[in-house]
């Protein structure tokens, strides 16, 4: 789940005086596919999801991508549109994002092919599209010489996460959700001014019906999991009530022969082992993780390449939002068999540590000193 991040967003494009509506909002027995891919007209909240990871195709050097395009409707009555775009280059430890939010001129159509746009100074980010087959376009402004030239196409089925495209989150909702979990992906990035060749395999998430998740106490932890051998996947997500100290759970495992498993709670058991604590957002994240799936035999531990990637978003000159979205690798065991494997995770919503009254940084903000923006 991405929701919490535009939370504030949503109250504050709305002035607060209106309390924002889901009356709009698709609920369906099943998702009705390919329709669902189009965006909802008046949707609360919904957004087209990409991350992975990219190899250099003549150097074998690796990079991460995060492209996402939000559509939402706070009131029922006005659009609204918002970009991240985020590289990640663990050889030079460098993160970089971009983004934009604006309202739109008109209500999205629903129709397909995607067609999805917004320009900033002068650059134009681009989605279009259906069913997996995809091409992704964008340039920062904010910092020179990173793009994206993108093709995608399915190496998997379609993933329909709670057996019918719905996910129910406990009480807190139920919002339409479907992955392609390996998308073949080629093209160039260009990163540091340099242009590369590219290929890998991106994760895309589709979601909608998102605005009912959305409460200030209210955590969210998602992690992405591509095995090499076997070639299988797996999300799990966790919730946290920040004030009573409840959490839920839930996820998926998809088999290498296409096989969709739900996992309850129950069915897992999500570990952080480290923290690490922005020396820009003063908020504590969890930095590496145990997952464990007892019914599939996986143990596995999930790592970044570099602690800071965290984007910090300034909107409308007067909130910040800030989240943790970052490449990770994966290794540990399947039925005691030794496995790798890549991953992306995010984490949404965490506490913010106060200050040190002395003039000594924190461990963690010196250790990561040299990955920032």
């Amino acid at each position: 789940m991405k929701a919490l991040l535009l939370s504030s967003l949503l109250f504050l494009a709305t002035a607060c005086a209106l309390k924002p509506t889901s009356q709009y909002d698709v609920f369906q027995e099943r998702a009705q596919l390919p329709q669902e891919e189009a965006p909802h007209v008046r949707n609360s909240l919904e957004w087209w999801y990409f991350t992975g990871q990219l190899r250099d195709k003549a150097t074998g050097e690796t990079f991460g991508v995060e492209y996402v395009f939000f559509h939402f409707n706070p009131t029922g009555k006005k659009d609204w549109q918002m970009v991240n775009f985020a590289l990640t280059d663990p050889q030079q430890k460098r993160f970089r994002y971009d983004y934009k939010v604006e309202s739109l001129p008109q209500l999205l159509a629903p129709t397909l092919p995607l067609n999805l746009l917004m320009a900033k100074s002068g650059q134009q980010w681009s989605l279009s599209g259906q069913e997996g087959s995809y091409h992704l376009q964008a340039r920062m402004t904010t910092a020179a010489g990173q793009a994206i030239n993108l093709i995608t196409t399915p190496a998997k089925p379609i993933l329909l996460h709670g057996g019918t495209g719905y996910e129910q989150y406990g009480p807190v909702a139920r919002a339409g959700y479907y992955s392609y979990p390996r998308l073949a992906t080629a093209g160039t990035l260009e990163i540091g001014g340099k242009v590369r060749q590219v290929e890998g395999e991106l994760w895309y998430d589709r979601q909608w019906n998102c605005n009912s998740v959305m409460a200030k106490d209210t955590g969210w932890d998602w992690i992405s999991i591509q095995l090499d051998q076997p070639r299988e996947e797996i999300m799990a997500y966790q919730l946290h009530n920040k004030a009573t100290g409840e959490s839920l759970g839930g996820g998926t495992h998809y088999s290498a022969r296409n096989q969709n498993t739900h996992l309850a709670a129950a069915d897992f058991q999500l570990e952080p082992l480290d923290y690490w604590v922005s020396p820009r957002s003063r908020q504590r994240y969890p930095i590496k993780w145990r997952l464990r799936i007892p019914s599939q035999g996986y143990d596995l531990t999930i790592e970044p390449v570099m602690p800071n990637q965290e984007l910090s978003l300034r909107l409308f000159k007067a909130i910040n939002l800030h989240y943790w979205e970052g490449m990770c690798t994966v290794k540990g065991t399947h039925h005691g068999q030794p496995v790798t494997g890549h991953s992306y995770v995010e984490i949404t919503n965490r506490s913010e540590v106060k200050k040190p009254r002395s003039k000594t940084r924190t461990a963690a903000a010196t250790v990561t000193a040299a990955g920032q923006q």
